[in-house]
C-alpha cells in the first residue's frame, strides 16, 4: 500500500515556491504549507490523470506535455493551457537557437533567464490575461 505522504510534493520545496512570491519579511504558518502542498498534489494527479486516460484510449504508454495542455484545456483550464503552451514553444525555440549558436562565439542566455511578464489585455477590450515569456 502507498503512503499517502509519497503522493504528495516535497514540503520544502511547496514552502519554497510559496516564499517566491511573497515579500521577504512575510512568514508562512506550516499549516498553510501543508494545505498548499495537499491542493497543489491533488491538482497535479487531477491533471495527469486526465492526461492519462487520454493517452489510454489512444494505447499510447508515453504521457507528454501536449497531453498535459490537452488536460487542462478540457478541465477548463485554458488560460494555463495556452501559457504552457507558449512557455514550451518559447523553450523549445530557445534550445534550437542555444544549439544553433553553440558553435559561433556567441553565448546564449540559460533557460533559466526566460522571464513571465503577466499581461492585461483588459484595457485592449479583451477579458483575457495572458502570460508572456522573455529573456533578459
Amino acid at each position: 500500500m502507498v503512503d499517502e505522504h509519497d503522493k504528495l510534493l516535497p514540503i520544502a520545496n511547496v514552502g519554497r515556491i510559496m516564499k517566491q512570491i511573497l515579500p521577504p519579511t512575510a512568514k508562512i504558518s506550516k499549516e498553510a504549507k501543508v494545505r498548499m502542498q495537499e491542493c497543489a498534489s491533488e491538482f497535479i494527479s487531477f491533471v495527469t490523470g486526465e492526461a492519462s486516460d487520454k493517452c489510454h484510449k489512444q494505447n499510447r504508454k508515453t504521457l507528454n506535455g501536449d497531453d498535459i495542455c490537452w488536460a487542462l484545456a478540457s478541465l477548463g483550464f485554458d488560460n494555463y493551457s495556452n501559457a504552457i503552451a507558449n512557455y514550451s514553444n518559447k523553450l523549445r525555440d530557445f534550445e534550437r537557437e542555444k544549439a544553433s549558436a553553440s558553435s559561433s562565439v556567441a553565448c546564449a542566455a540559460p533557460a533559466s533567464q526566460i522571464h513571465e511578464e503577466h499581461v492585461d489585455e483588459a484595457a485592449a477590450g479583451s477579458s483575457n490575461s495572458l502570460i508572456r515569456f522573455h529573456l533578459k
